[in-house]
């Protein structure tokens, strides 16, 4: 049981980060987190290339320690599909963070609702998982029919516990998202 836990745990937590990447009209570093750089002949987490800051809360500053990247963290920020528009000076950019349209909320809203029913078909993905393993195993050993419907009920609880934390996340995503 603790395994089916830990399981489901991660792709919770999977999905609150797939929704921290997404935008907001207020500036959070995590929206930089799924960006990676062509630096130094590899793809580098632009969190790894300078100190990410927020001045206020609608721009996003990062201090980049190798100037050469400048234009390859340019470049990477503008075809990561946020709608940012980097501004370089010297050896910081400078990313202000638009007010989002109403119809780029509703777009948003879809992607998180997208970004929720993967994680709940995961989750159920590692409840079928369980499930056919301790009927092979009632097969193989002497596992008696109530210990097995036992063992059931408590794998449906832990995943119904997990879905309702993934539609909660959604929710308060959702309002963040739709909040002008």
């Amino acid at each position: 049981m603790e395994e089916i836990k830990i399981k489901m745990k991660s792709a919770v937590s999977h999905f609150e980060k797939e929704l921290n990447s997404l935008r907001t009209s207020r500036a959070n570093p995590t929206m930089l987190d799924n960006i990676f750089v062509e630096a130094y002949g590899s793809k580098t987490p632009l969190n790894q290339l300078g100190n990410i800051s927020i001045p206020d809360p609608s721009t996003i500053t990062i201090q980049v320690w190798d100037i050469s990247l400048l234009k390859s963290i340019e470049t990477a920020i503008i075809e990561s599909n946020l709608g940012l528009n980097p501004q370089t000076d010297g050896q910081l950019i400078r990313l202000p963070i638009p007010k989002l349209s109403e119809e780029r909320r509703q777009e948003l809203s879809k992607i998180a609702s997208e970004y929720s029913e993967n994680c709940k078909i995961t989750i159920r993905n590692i409840r079928r998982d369980f499930i056919e393993s301790n009927k092979k195993e009632k097969k193989d050993s002497n596992l008696s029919e109530d210990e097995l419907k036992k063992i059931l009920n408590e794998i449906q609880k832990i995943t119904d516990e997990n879905i309702q934390i993934v539609e909660k996340v959604l929710d308060a995503k959702k309002s963040d998202i739709l909040k002008v």
